[in-house]
């Protein structure tokens, strides 16, 4: 979760979009794979993800995406709405908020508590990743349980486990592509011949994974709005900042007004990232697309060739946000603490295998970590990286949120 503050000349672009059907292909020929022997949808992909553009992927249309969205996005007001007592229970202090509820725990950009919206994390996948008491007090942001206010609000479990499992198996349709086109720049530059194994890429680290996580948004409703629209509101919402996972799937937000769904009151409120020239855009897409962004973690693993996108939230302004709320939904796809794997991690080069030299991903007795190695021409959080230059992901994480819970590191 790198964090930014420049604020350059602002611009509106609607991204590039992919169907879902597109993105389930995965035999369509391409000319830059063609000396490869890699054939997939590469040509839009490599549009959509190069580092000269935009580091934002859609999928249009998806199977019941549009209803599953609605019936979430919908139970979202009710949640912020239970009482004290109720959201208290729902808290865990041990996995630093994240499962269950969260509220003012964070910091905004200014270091002031942020209580201008709140949070709920759940795994959509696994209600309890690992029943190990060892991992779950080293990595309890992971492997600690989902918690459900059951009682007090039974829609929301399926309703949230439905949506991020649909969004995730998009985001793996999309992992798939990314592979392609990284490995398509391998074997076209510095690596001629070279070509991973087909459990080496992200989709694969991913599938492998129990610790995606789910996060349901609210932002509560303006109490005023006659704040000056200077440079310093642009991340009024929420700061700039990288995730620190792999892919980042976004649902649409919802803004409702006296409980009724409403448009946007305010044309430059929502979503803004910068592009890999300091460009700084608005995002715009439907409601029936889910938006994905890359995350650090695939930015590291890939050696900058995808890059992580910063991003904000902006407020609306104006007499008309008065009252207006927002809910949204992100779905974090992220690699495994560790995982089972039943070869080591090489290459296949010219019919051999050799050992990999671009993802480091050590192998000891059948248990892996996904270790991140971090190149010098990626400079992401410098500050955490050990002499080694490697980190679990699950290490990566707790020193992250050792920093921006700034407790004692």
């Amino acid at each position: 979760m790198s964090s930014y503050s420049s604020q350059p000349q602002t611009h509106v672009v609607q991204t590039v979009s992919i169907s879902y059907t597109q993105l389930k292909v995965s035999v369509f020929p391409s000319p830059i794979a063609t000396n490869c022997s890699i054939y997939s949808y590469l040509v839009r992909i490599k549009v959509l993800i190069c580092p000269q553009r935009l580091r934002k992927a859609l999928g249009q249309m998806v199977p019941g995406y549009s209803s599953l969205r609605q019936s979430l996005l919908h139970l979202s007001p009710r949640l912020a709405g239970l009482s004290d007592d109720q959201k208290r229970e729902l808290e865990d202090p041990d996995s630093r908020y994240n499962f269950g509820w969260s509220h003012g725990k964070e910091k905004l950009e200014s270091g002031k508590p942020d209580t201008l919206k709140g949070s709920f994390y759940a795994n959509p996948v696994l209600d309890k990743p690992t029943s190990d008491p060892a991992l779950i007090q080293r990595y309890p942001s992971y492997c600690g349980a989902n918690i459900w206010p059951r009682s007090a609000l039974p829609d929301l479990e399926p309703a949230f486990k439905a949506l991020g499992k649909l969004i995730l198996e998009v985001g793996m349709l999309l992992a798939y592509h990314c592979d392609l086109y990284v490995n398509s720049i391998w074997i076209s530059a510095a690596f001629q011949g070279m070509k991973m194994l087909e459990d080496e890429g992200l989709e694969q680290i991913l599938r492998r994974s129990r610790c995606h996580k789910g996060r349901l948004l609210y932002y509560f409703p303006a109490k005023h709005s006659s704040c000056s629209q200077d440079g310093e509101l642009m991340s009024s919402w929420c700061g700039w900042h990288t995730d620190h996972g792999s892919l980042t799937g976004l649902a649409r937000a919802m803004f409702k007004k006296d409980a009724v769904e409403i448009s946007c009151p305010d044309n430059a409120a929502g979503l803004y990232v910068k592009s890999r020239g300091g460009q700084l855009v608005k995002v715009v897409y439907g409601e029936d697309e889910i938006a994905y962004q890359i995350g650090e973690t695939t930015e590291i693993l890939s050696r900058g060739r995808l890059c992580a996108t910063p991003h904000c939230v902006r407020a609306p302004l104006g007499e008309a946000a008065f009252g207006v709320d927002r809910s949204t939904f992100a779905l974090f796809m992220q690699p495994d603490w560790t995982a089972f794997c039943g070869n080591s991690r090489q290459l296949r080069i010219n019919g051999q295998l050799r050992p990999c030299t671009c993802i480091a991903i050590p192998f000891v007795g059948g248990i892996w970590d996904e270790k991140l190695k971090f190149p010098e021409v990626v400079h992401i959080h410098q500050e955490l990286i050990p002499s080694r230059g490697s980190l679990t992901f699950g290490e990566y994480t707790e020193k992250l949120l050792d920093k921006y819970y700034h407790l004692k590191m």
